[in-house]
């Protein structure tokens, strides 16, 4: 079988949804992936995580345009190959710049000059540049493109059909069939340089993480002013147009705004003052409400109901998830920590009903939407980062 587009990592949260929606669209797709369980899980007809109106395409498209792949050689019958993996980086917030190549050895042995690779996640300014020179280094003539994902985790369904998409390539054959592609999920085609696409993508990832540090940082100003943090936000932003994009305070978490931010410090040759400021104030939020908390409560023996473990509402995913530093920290400080979430099953999760009828103080860390109506045993305290106004804050 010949492929129009072979996805690596295309079990995951970027490769999936749009394997899906293009093999909706028409084309021929397969996805590769190392993850077996998700394998299993997708064959079945269920998608692996939680993303809105993707398992009835799935079940649509699954073994008649969308198949999943059990060996990379396949890539060999394939128009395309697009890459999901990006750039991560490590315990000390360093680049890893040698996943991508490492990954092209693996890949090299099926590829074949004419083909089109397409990078679509994160990646540190000139990587496409630099795996451009690795793949001619060993023969290889290949349309390489990037073309960044933006989409909100959750709403890629839907996303991808209604956002801009960002298309660039080191030559007008990758640009133009790159364009192609994206055409068949949206008009809406941005066309730029290379170099200026992946620096799209670490901008408005940073741009979103330091807008969030503000906000966080007026949090804690004015609760240690004394002040009402949800009413001074309603001051800000009620009625007065120039306000209305202040966000709300709250976990900046995830697998990408921190990591894209650390990326952009490191090309800039650690001077990025403002993303390390930025960063040292959301990673510095679960301590800060921790003191809050125990200017008034001794946590000490504390049964403590923590309410939300993904990184943000309505999802599943909890990879970076502030959630986890902050049950670390009530921990140190003797608190019993029982963990709920509305969409993630583990081992030391609790059922809501039980966190409900046996905390003394419950802590909203994650706005799911079942939080915002939920109502709290009367005699209990509750600490709601997220100020909705139907739950009382300690």
């Amino acid at each position: 079988m010949n492929y129009d587009v072979v996805i690596i990592g295309g079990l995951g949260h970027v490769g999936l949804p749009l394997g899906l929606v293009w093999a909706d669209a028409g084309l021929t797709i397969g996805a590769h992936d190392l993850d077996e369980p998700k394998k299993k899980v997708v064959n079945a007809g269920k998608m692996p995580f939680l993303e809105h109106g993707a398992e009835p395409i799935l079940q649509r498209v699954l073994n008649k345009k969308f198949f999943v792949l059990n060996d990379v050689s396949e890539i060999a019958k394939a128009k395309a190959v697009l890459i999901t993996i990006g750039t991560p980086v490590d315990e000390y917030l360093t680049p890893q710049l040698m996943v991508i190549t490492k990954l092209a050895d693996q890949l090299i042995p099926h590829l074949h000059s004419g083909q089109h690779i397409i990078l679509r996640s994160t990646v540190f300014p000139g990587t496409s540049q630099r795996l451009k020179e690795y793949f001619e280094a060993r023969g290889l003539s290949l349309h390489l493109s990037f073309c960044p994902e933006r989409i909100v985790q959750g709403h890629a369904v839907r996303e991808l059909k209604e956002l801009p998409h960002i298309v660039s390539s080191y030559s007008d054959e990758g640009r133009i069939f790159c364009a192609g592609l994206f055409r068949r999920l949206c008009d809406k085609i941005v066309e730029v340089g290379v170099a200026e696409a992946e620096l799209s993508k670490l901008f408005t990832n940073t741009w979103r993480y330091i807008t969030f540090a503000i906000a966080n940082q007026f949090y804690m100003m004015s609760e240690k002013s004394g002040a009402n943090s949800r009413e001074l936000y309603r001051a800000m932003t009620e009625g007065y147009e120039r306000g209305i994009n202040i966000p709300k305070p709250g976990f900046a978490a995830g697998p990408c705004l921190l990591k894209d931010t650390m990326q952009l410090s490191a090309f800039y040759t650690n001077n990025f003052n403002l993303g390390y400021a930025a960063m040292q104030v959301n990673e510095g939020l679960p301590a800060f409400c921790i003191e809050q908390l125990r200017q008034n409560h001794d946590l000490k023996g504390m049964k403590v109901g923590l309410l939300g473990m993904a990184f943000k509402a309505d999802v599943d995913d909890i990879r970076d998830s502030l959630s986890f530093k902050l049950r670390k920290l009530l921990v140190f400080h003797g608190a019993e920590v029982l963990c709920t979430d509305e969409h993630i099953e583990a081992d030391d999760f609790h059922p809501l009903e039980k966190v409900l009828q046996e905390a003394a103080l419950f802590i909203v860390a994650v706005p799911h939407k079942r939080y915002r109506t939920l109502e709290f045993p009367k005699d209990r305290l509750v600490f709601n980062l997220w100020n909705f106004d139907s739950v009382r804050k300690v």
